[in-house]
């Protein structure tokens, strides 16, 4: 706590800081600043409420040096059980009434799996086989938040803001963790960003290693075929650099590929135990060229991986991915890999239901990010401590005990008596 103090400057931060952490730790069903206030100091509770939200929505602290200090902390715990396997690419959903909290719009939500009302932040995280962290997080601003000044003043949206898609945001991300010299890992995202092909060209240009998720309409050339070279018109003129499709020779859709293949080629892999129970499905693998646009470029995409998951029972493939993974790459390996994203379904668990992530219920820019910030700081933590023991121990039962309110305290507007 410390050290987190420290990377929020002031001195006068450091005491709301530890209080916001605390009650972000303790138990209680909402994380919000007042019910948080109340179970700190049940016999100040207002002064207590007015500290914790002007250090959250007030306060000007950096979060990417809060970030990097819990960074800090809790990696080289983490490398103690094993090393960096993977950079997981993510984003979550919070449903939000209304219109006026900042980033707020109608589009897809992965909390509850449909068009919502909601606002949708983008994460990275990096991941050991056994534990994984988030170490960037922003809210993506929708095109018609970034374009309406009004409400980007209302809600204090910085200027340097602009709109970015979220592979875009992501890609900013990662470029920072590249930056940071961090312990690299094989980059793992799913199909709304694996389909973006700025998002993988932008990856192996800083030499990132990826398995991502793609959309069955992905096109790309079958094993052993790619593009046609340029057609040579005379000799007159510049000489003609551009790939070349015809009418018999198209790429296919991934869909079409899996489905052209023969049954033996899907194998039974197990990737994970869970509990007593395995997890497995039947995979192929083979080897393609993506090939979105190369029509306009003078020589065809390298070769990667296409991993197909078809589960028995069901009607057609059900998951693709595409990798960069070295050609000796083995089936189970790169199974194992692309279902590895799945663990920070965990971190957003927790997060969200223990933590709190999702109460914030101020409007403004910086206190939505604040408050995450503070949140993956308190996770953190608890990430650190179940490192320090062997993945096969049991940590025994921390009995916290639950601090109760003041019998008189209610919430401002609660309607209900004390």
């Amino acid at each position: 706590m410390e050290g987190l103090a420290n990377a929020v400057g002031h001195e006068d931060r450091h005491t709301p800081l530890k209080n916001y952490c605390k009650g972000l730790l303790l138990p209680g069903e909402r994380k919000s600043i007042e019910p948080m206030a109340a179970r700190l100091d049940a016999e100040n509770v207002q002064p207590m409420r007015q500290s914790l939200h002007h250090l959250v929505a007030k306060a000007p602290w950096s979060d990417e040096i809060l970030l990097e200090q819990v960074r800090n902390h809790v990696l080289p715990a983490m490398q103690k059980q094993g090393a960096v396997v993977a950079w997981i690419v993510d984003d979550t959903g919070f449903p939000k009434k209304g219109k006026h909290s900042v980033g707020v719009t109608r589009q897809y939500c992965g909390q509850v799996g449909k068009q919502e009302n909601c606002r949708v932040a983008v994460s990275l995280s990096v991941a050991t086989w056994s534990s994984s962290l988030p170490i960037a997080y922003r809210l993506y601003l929708p095109k018609e938040w970034a374009e309406d000044a009004e409400r980007r003043e209302k809600t204090e949206v910085p200027q340097a803001v602009e709109f970015q898609t979220k592979p875009a945001i992501a890609l900013d991300q990662i470029r920072a963790a590249v930056a940071a010299n961090l312990e690299r890992g094989v980059v793992l995202a799913d199909a709304a960003y694996g389909i973006n092909t700025e998002f993988r060209d932008g990856l192996t240009e800083l030499d990132l290693l990826y398995v991502v998720g793609v959309q069955s309409s992905m096109t790309v050339w079958e094993p052993g075929k790619q593009p046609l070279p340029a057609k040579t018109l005379g000799k007159m003129g510049r000489p003609p650099r551009l790939l070349q499709r015809t009418t018999d020779h198209q790429p296919v859709s991934v869909k079409q590929l899996a489905k052209s293949l023969p049954s033996t080629a899907f194998k039974e892999i197990t990737w994970r135990e869970a509990g007593e129970r395995k997890l497995q499905s039947r995979f192929a693998v083979v080897r393609i060229r993506p090939s979105h646009r190369d029509y306009e470029k003078a020589k065809p995409r390298h070769e990667e991986w296409l991993l197909m998951e078809w589960p028995r029972g069901e009607k057609e493939p059900t998951k693709y991915w595409v990798s960069t993974l070295p050609p000796t790459t083995k089936l189970k390996a790169l199974v194992k890999m692309a279902k590895h994203r799945w663990i920070i379904e965990r971190d957003y668990e927790e997060l969200k239901q223990e933590l709190g992530l999702g109460h914030f219920e101020g409007r403004n820019w910086r206190g939505f990010h604040h408050h995450a910030t503070l949140c993956i700081a308190a996770y953190g933590f608890l990430v650190a401590e179940r490192n320090r023991f062997s993945p096969s121990a049991c940590a025994g039962h921390l009995g916290f005990v639950v601090p109760m309110p003041a019998p008189h305290f209610r919430p401002r507007g609660s309607s209900r008596s004390a």
